[in-house]
């Protein structure tokens, strides 16, 4: 079994590449902290396996919320990131979403359709 995570970001944000990878950033560290309380065997098996992990594209914030309960009835963890608005976008604007790491097989059934960033 293969494990990975993504993290799906909107495009209609047009976020520098500096605020783009911070916002991956968030959601892979606050994946991962879920996981450690959640999914404790998914994380351990990703860690040993590399991290694998794909950032993927989709147009806007109303793309997120049926990725997130598709991943959550699938048993995996999600992290939705609002930003703090001290620099590009107003404070909640809600950026990426966060899932797993999980077994790559499951993840695909939810994000498989999308396309990489």
């Amino acid at each position: 079994m293969t494990y990975k995570m993504v993290i799906v970001a909107r495009k209609d944000l047009d976020l520098s590449k500096g605020k783009l990878a911070a916002q991956v950033g968030h959601a892979a560290v606050g994946c991962t902290l879920k996981a450690q309380r959640y999914a404790k065997d998914a994380l351990e098996a990703w860690l040993q396996e590399g991290q694998m992990k794909a950032v993927l594209k989709v147009a806007s914030e109303k793309d997120f919320y049926p990725l997130k309960q598709a991943a959550e009835r699938a048993g995996l963890c999600t992290e939705l990131i609002k930003d703090a608005g001290h620099t590009e976008i107003p404070a909640g604007t809600v950026t990426v979403l966060g899932i797993g790491p999980g077994d790559a097989s499951v993840i695909d059934k939810v994000t498989g359709h999308l396309s990489l960033l």
